[in-house]
């Protein structure tokens, strides 16, 4: 299977790896990594079945995120990444998390951008969700491929955004990737597996409670998919955790990159230089 990335910066320096959400991928950091590629070595892979990385059958590969989170951290093993800074996203939290739960002497610190792993940051379409999970009709499953309709990928971008913040190039490319071939039953199968994210919440949380990893939360406060109680929610397990809102929706980098990209250098670089 081949995984596309993206890479900048140079290897003398820490490595941070960005954990894409859905329906996008690692172009989702295309205004990120030029700010950040001066301190950190970025490494923002596409997920199997996202963006430009390949896209194998149902047949062949079954879409899970423990599945997704076992490429991926093949992948970082591929490079030879020893330690890295995590930088997770939407679904990239439930990977990224995964991973730092198995590997937790390898992880440096941790950014959670609307990166949810508490019960209070779902917001209210979860409840449907949980009542989909328990009852997968055939109807429902067709029902919830609205999730990547085009007005719905805007309405994602947009949505709690300051008018005029938004470009429309995110979801246009998001868009475009929806058109591919096997698409919508790929899509379909991660939302109705995201049950499991949510079952093991409190093993990340445990992880965090053990390790006490360095944590900043910024969190699009207007998000209605992971709502802001779930960036103070880091605050039960890590006391030190930096909670920080911007005033945005999901997509929060659409609408504030740089002020995100300053708020990590101003967190991190001390504790990168020592």
């Amino acid at each position: 299977m081949k995984i596309f990335y993206r890479e900048s910066g140079t290897v003398d320096k820490p490595t941070m790896i960005l954990f894409h959400g859905f329906p996008s991928s690692s172009h989702m950091f295309r205004d990120l990594i030029p700010l950040l590629e001066d301190d950190f070595h970025l490494i923002a892979p596409d997920y199997p079945g996202f963006g430009q990385s390949d896209i194998p059958s149902r047949e062949n590969f079954a879409y899970t995120f423990d599945n997704l989170a076992n490429v991926i951290e093949k992948f970082i093993n591929q490079l030879g990444i020893d330690k890295f800074f995590m930088y997770v996203f939407d679904y990239g939290a439930p990977i990224g998390f995964r991973i730092a739960a198995k590997n937790p002497q390898k992880i440096l610190g941790i950014i959670s951008q609307n990166g949810n792993v508490y019960s209070e940051g779902l917001g209210k379409k979860w409840a449907a969700r949980a009542e989909y999970w328990k009852n997968p009709t055939p109807e429902l499953r067709e029902q919830y491929k609205s999730a990547f309709a085009p007005e719905t990928i805007i309405g994602q971008y947009t949505f709690g955004t300051p008018e005029g913040s938004i470009s429309p190039d995110g979801y246009s490319l998001d868009i475009f990737y929806t058109h591919r071939a096997g698409y919508d039953e790929i899509r379909s199968d991660l939302i109705f597996d995201y049950q499991n994210n949510v079952a093991l919440y409190p093993i990340f949380q445990k992880y965090l409670r053990e390790y006490q990893p360095k944590l900043l939360a910024v969190w699009g406060k207007h998000d209605p998919s992971f709502i802001w109680q779930g960036a103070e929610a880091f605050k039960k397990d890590l006391p030190n955790a930096n909670i920080n809102f911007v005033d945005s929706g999901h997509f929060a980098l659409e609408s504030h990159c740089k002020e995100i990209s300053t708020l990590i250098k101003e967190f991190f670089l001390e504790n990168c230089h020592e």
